[in-house]
């Protein structure tokens, strides 16, 4: 099946490193890896992004007819601040999804600077899942299969966030990562690869270098939705496996 068809059978789960929103704008390595899994997965009938922008004490779905684009950031140019994504919303898979319906949220930029570059023309639906404050990493990997069968159905799990991600120790400039960060970096691709979905889960334990590269875990957490969506034995297809700024990785994983 070609990325032209809309897909009726199941789809892929896919973590996006997602780092700056300047990406949204800028044709750069990152991007050109998001157009390219774009092209050679089955075109969704529909994207549930679990994004780290979404981060409050409840479990919330996006439930609108057309979710508005969220500029939730500051200090960038105002060109960033012009995009927007006007996708349309998929309320009846968010009837399906939710626990509870939130306000009217829309798009947060972990989701919209990612699906600008892999779906331009915005023509397929979207919707969020929040991140629950309240729950510890075990609680969240065990909650997401929760969403398993809409992979059934032709929609796409999108985890959105970063696996390192420590903007207090950003190093303007440099082009690789602090040795910390690239042994998180070196450590979470293991795991991952042999699938110790617990041990990721518990990520307060994995030492030293996992608590700098996980300050707070709006950005991790992301990631455990989508082991959390396929299973061990699925293939699995990394991008974009690079360290930027010092403590930012942009480490990409497409299962299954």
């Amino acid at each position: 099946m070609t990325a032209s068809n809309t897909a009726t059978t199941r789809l892929p789960v896919l973590f996006v490193g997602h780092g700056s929103p300047m990406n949204a704008l800028e044709d750069n390595a990152f991007t050109q890896s998001w157009r390219q899994i774009a092209a050679e997965i089955p075109r969704p009938r529909a994207i549930l992004a679990v994004s780290a922008h979404w981060y409050l004490s409840d479990q919330r779905v996006t439930a609108q007819a057309w979710p508005r684009t969220i500029h939730d950031f500051y200090g960038f140019p105002q060109a960033l601040f012009d995009v927007q994504y006007p996708a349309p919303g998929a309320l009846e898979l968010a009837a399906e999804t939710a626990r509870a319906f939130s306000p009217p949220l829309g798009l947060d930029h972990g989701t919209w600077s990612v699906l600008r570059v892999m779906y331009p023309a915005a023509d397929i639906p979207v919707y969020q899942l929040s991140l629950d404050t309240r729950l510890s990493g075990p609680e969240h990997l065990k909650m997401s299969p929760q969403l398993q069968a809409l992979r059934e159905q032709g929609v796409l799990i999108l985890g959105s966030g970063n696996i390192v991600h420590n903007l207090r120790l950003i190093q303007w400039g440099l082009a690789g990562g602090h040795d910390w960060a690239e042994a998180f970096q070196a450590q979470s691709q293991t795991l991952i690869r042999e699938r110790q979905d617990q041990r990721l889960a518990r990520f307060e334990e994995l030492g030293t270098a996992a608590q700098l590269a996980i300050p707070s875990p709006d950005h991790f957490l992301p990631l455990l939705y989508v082991l959390g969506d396929s299973e061990a034995d699925e293939p699995q297809h990394w991008f974009n496996t690079a360290c930027v700024m010092g403590s930012l990785s942009m480490d990409s994983v497409l299962i299954g």
